[in-house]
């Protein structure tokens, strides 16, 4: 089985040299799709010129909606596993290996990576934290590099066009479809969100509309009122 590392960017060109360097050192992804919603700084041609050490292919999708770019890279994919990377999340040799070793079971439906928060700042220290005890009640986040198995993928129908909360409505579809593993390598994420003095009004809110989209306020409502960082 092969793998598809799906990205999609949105005025990415801080952060996308550092992802690419990284993916670029793993031997166990065969091929890399991006998936542009329009950047209007210098992300595209960064890719462009990225002499990446594995196929590439770069779709101008032209709308900044992840869940819809992150679909939309399914479709251009050719293999048989979906590993959705984030622009800002950089894997770590050895992570490609241990998604093949366990989508090797029929059993899997796909899994996730721990993660870290870049940075020494006291939120993200506090967010790595966090992060594994948000993945026990459930609340699995796209940062920690979701992978699925495309048969799955596609019979569960894949992201949905969701402004917010994407990946955990995909978690929860992917979960009853299969065994979800939590892998225990990880992989390192932007603390950008972290680091002005605001991030602990930031945080209320988040918390605020994770607990009312659980109680089924739908998330394109939810989204009028959040504004992404990225």
């Amino acid at each position: 089985m092969e793998i598809s590392a799906i990205i999609p960017t949105f005025n990415e060109a801080p952060t996308i040299t550092k992802t690419l360097d990284a993916i670029s050192r793993l031997v166990n992804v065969d091929e890399v799709v991006i998936v542009d919603g329009g950047s209007a700084d210098k992300t595209v041609e960064i890719i462009e010129n990225y002499e990446l050490k594995k196929p590439l292919k770069l779709i101008k999708f032209g709308e900044a909606n992840r869940g819809k770019q992150l679909h939309e890279g399914t479709r251009h994919a050719s293999h048989e596993i979906f590993w959705f990377l984030h622009a800002d999340t950089r894997p770590v040799q050895g992570c490609a290996r241990e998604i093949k070793k366990y989508m090797n079971y029929k059993e899997v439906a796909g899994g996730n990576f721990q993660v870290i928060f870049d940075g020494g700042s006291r939120w993200a220290r506090f967010m790595t934290r966090l992060h594994p005890q948000l993945q026990s009640i459930g609340l699995v986040y796209g940062d920690s590099a979701i992978f699925a198995a495309r048969d799955i993928y596609e019979k569960v129908g894949g992201y949905k066009s969701l402004p917010i909360f994407e990946d955990v409505d995909l978690y929860k579809r992917l979960r009853k479809k299969g065994d979800f593993m939590f892998l225990t390598k990880s992989v390192t994420t932007s603390s950008r969100r972290f680091q002005d003095r605001r991030y602990a009004v930031s945080f209320a809110k988040w918390s605020l509309f994770q607990a009312l989209y659980w109680l089924g306020v739908p998330a394109r409502l939810l989204a009028k009122y959040y504004k992404a960082v990225r």
